[in-house]
């Protein structure tokens, strides 16, 4: 199915993965490999990480310059709810809380900013050609 991505990426988006891990297993980094395999251009956010797979890795939301779509979080609201500003000074199109990352009161400060927001999975998203 991943050779279906391109057929719905029109455009290279710019897709901030905020939780980027560089264990296999984990969901962040699988949706690395298919936000990468969908064609976007991936910035991966952790606090203590330098690199994922040889990818750079930013320090904070606050790090990541230029102009965002998306940002999909993976990290847990009491991480999420103090980058508030962060978000807000970002201004991306679209903010992705994954399954356990849901957080509604950033999710109401994003919506009321004019931010978009998704509930859902990444992962799905893609897979569905929805993303």
């Amino acid at each position: 199915m991943l050779w279906l991505f391109g057929l719905y990426n029109t455009f290279m988006q710019r897709v901030v993965i905020l939780g980027a891990s560089h264990k296999e297993h984990r969901f962040s980094f699988k949706a690395m490999k298919a936000l990468e395999a969908y064609g976007a251009d991936v910035v991966l956010v952790h606090p203590v990480l330098e690199d994922v797979e040889g990818r750079p890795v930013v320090k904070s939301l606050a790090d990541v310059s230029g102009e965002v779509d998306t940002v999909t979080v993976y990290v847990n609201p009491s991480v999420s709810s103090g980058l508030v500003d962060a978000f807000l000074s970002m201004k991306p199109k679209r903010v992705i809380f994954n399954p356990g990352a849901e957080n509604p009161i950033l999710e109401a400060q994003l919506v009321s900013a004019g931010i978009s927001v998704v509930n859902y999975c990444t992962l799905i998203l893609l897979s569905e050609g929805r993303f």
